[in-house]
């Protein structure tokens, strides 16, 4: 592995789909994914920036609003790939039907983690002099949901899957940035819980957005509503740059305190995969390695 690693070193990220891992670098992303017949499906793509043509949205706060938009679109099409990948070719969707799946998750999770909360804490706020008060009140409300529903859906056979494939995409990425050698056994090691995850970058998002919200105040319902629609892109540059600093400086005191809870919750959504697991986010690992190694020096 050592000669064909680029000379930079990236922070490298990735999201556990279907039976199956996707893994990023900087300008290529790559899925494994493994198929009924236990073969592995391996394919990768280049990560199409807007921020390569406009320097500004390079900046901080900016890049976090861009990264949250690719993460988005590349994980879409990943989850896209692996659900057809891990089903039998007689059940695979079409893209008009996973559009509309995903459009509908979407809606649902604004609905409920989003609208819904600010639709009942306007009620509370009638109640609660201190619109301060009512809004930590939405926020921790709305941690509260978020746990839950981590939980109750963890019960899932199928989830508990993905969250197996979590913890291997975390584990391997731990073996890279150790400089281990990619192999299951090596790989298995590490811990599945890691500072740059999504889980983190979501409950960070949750605590900054009682922040936001607070200066908001108590406005009416289709405001208070809006507001928390309209403020997401503003909240998700801050958390990324938050998230950022962390994983930049876990020996800080202060950054670990910071980062802490997020790693308590990768407890709830990644567990301990197996080695067959394993082998597929080091199958999509290694793709992105290979295609990196490829491109010119100045642009790995």
């Amino acid at each position: 592995m050592g000669d064909d690693r680029p000379a930079a070193r990236h922070s490298y990220g990735g999201q556990a789909v279907m039976e199956g891992v996707m893994m990023r670098g900087r300008d290529v992303w790559a899925v494994a994914v493994r198929r009924p017949d236990r073969s592995i499906h391996i394919e990768s793509h280049d990560v199409h920036s807007i921020a390569k043509r406009f320097r500004i949205l390079r900046k901080p706060f900016f890049r976090g609003i861009i990264a949250l938009g690719q993460a988005l679109a590349i994980g879409v099409k990943a989850l896209s790939i692996s659900a057809n990948e891990s089903s039998p070719e007689d059940v695979h969707l079409s893209s008009r039907q996973m559009a509309l799946s995903m459009v509908v998750a979407v809606v649902l999770f604004v609905g409920i983690f989003v609208v819904g909360p600010a639709i009942a804490f306007r009620w509370v706020g009638h109640r609660v002099e201190s619109s301060f008060l009512v809004n930590v009140m939405e926020g921790l409300f709305r941690v509260a949901l978020f746990l839950g529903y981590l939980v109750l859906v963890g019960r899932a056979k199928e989830v508990r899957r993905v969250f197996e494939y979590h913890g291997a995409e975390h584990k391997t990425i731990a073996a890279y940035e150790h400089d281990k050698t990619l192999a299951p056994e090596s790989v298995d090691l590490y811990s599945t819980l890691h500072p740059r995850c999504g889980t983190n970058f979501l409950l960070i998002v949750m605590v900054v957005a009682i922040l936001v919200f607070a200066a908001f105040g108590n406005p009416g319902l289709w405001w208070r509503i809006g507001s928390r629609i309209v403020a997401i892109p503003v909240i998700a540059g801050l958390a990324f740059e938050v998230l950022r600093l962390g994983a930049r400086h876990e020996g800080s005191p202060i950054m670990r305190a910071v980062m802490a809870p997020g790693l308590w919750l990768q407890k709830i959504t990644t567990k301990p995969p197996d080695m067959g697991e394993i082998e597929v986010a080091i199958a999509s690992f290694n793709e992105v390695l290979r295609r990196e190694a490829q491109l010119p020096a100045t642009e790995a």
